[in-house]
């Protein structure tokens, strides 16, 4: 068809065409910092929890066009996102602070981060050394995929995809209406990593939520325990 006729028809029809929207770019690598090895060579499949943490940022846009920036951290074991954290910039500090909830949320839950492997993409938030000071008081040792590959961080690439999808598409049903501010995005993001951790069912984990899978290996773990390993002060 020419192209005149498309043309054409479009006005005749008040046709307008889809108009790509540019890419953001989040990764931003440093090249004058320390990239970590990469520890986990595309290998995801973990057998505990806080063995591999993976970590990504990704953008949310407001209505005034303002980006909005959103950092996770996820267990490899179950998927659970144990860490996330909201920012009007692109800053180090936003992707701490997701870290540091990571940890203090372990230590609730009584089973505290011990020389467990963060990862990540070689995004200059993550190779900082304030950044890897905040990693070593985690109990956590640094490993960094390489440039501009996804497949480095799959796992994490993975759950950014599901949470825009799921969460901050126009017709989700987590959304209350248009994000104005950052704290609409902080809401939505809240209600969608309690669900998500809560009672999003996993194909991968037989089809239960990641918090029952992890409550699932640690009940397994305590009655695999030898008798009489268990405390006698606690008899």
């Amino acid at each position: 068809m020419a192209k005149s006729t498309v043309e054409r028809l479009m006005r005749a029809n008040g046709w307008q065409g889809v108009r790509r929207q540019q890419k953001v770019r989040t990764t931003i690598a440093d090249p004058a910092a320390v990239r970590p090895p990469d520890l986990v060579d595309r290998q995801f499949g973990v057998t505990a929890p806080n063995t591999l943490l993976v970590a990504d940022f990704t953008y949310v846009k407001l209505v005034t066009g303002i980006l909005v920036y959103v950092a996770f951290v996820i267990d490899a074991y179950a998927g659970s996102i144990v860490g996330w954290e909201a920012s009007g910039s692109k800053h180090t500090r936003f992707v701490e602070s997701a870290i540091r909830q990571a940890a203090a949320l372990r230590r609730r839950q009584g089973h505290p981060i011990e020389d467990g492997i963060h990862h990540s993409d070689a995004g200059s938030q993550y190779t900082s050394v304030r950044f890897g000071e905040t990693l070593s008081l985690s109990g956590l040792r640094p490993s960094v995929g390489s440039v501009g590959d996804a497949y480095d961080n799959a796992l994490a690439e993975t759950t950014i995809g599901l949470y825009k999808n799921e969460c901050i598409r126009a017709d989700s049903p987590f959304r209350r209406g248009p994000l104005h501010t950052l704290g609409d995005v902080e809401y939505l993001t809240a209600d969608y990593v309690a669900w998500f951790n809560q009672q999003r069912l996993m194909h991968r984990l037989g089809r239960i939520p990641p918090a029952e899978a992890e409550a699932r290996y640690y009940s397994e773990l305590v009655t695999d325990q030898p008798a009489g390993s268990q405390n006698p002060e606690g008899a």
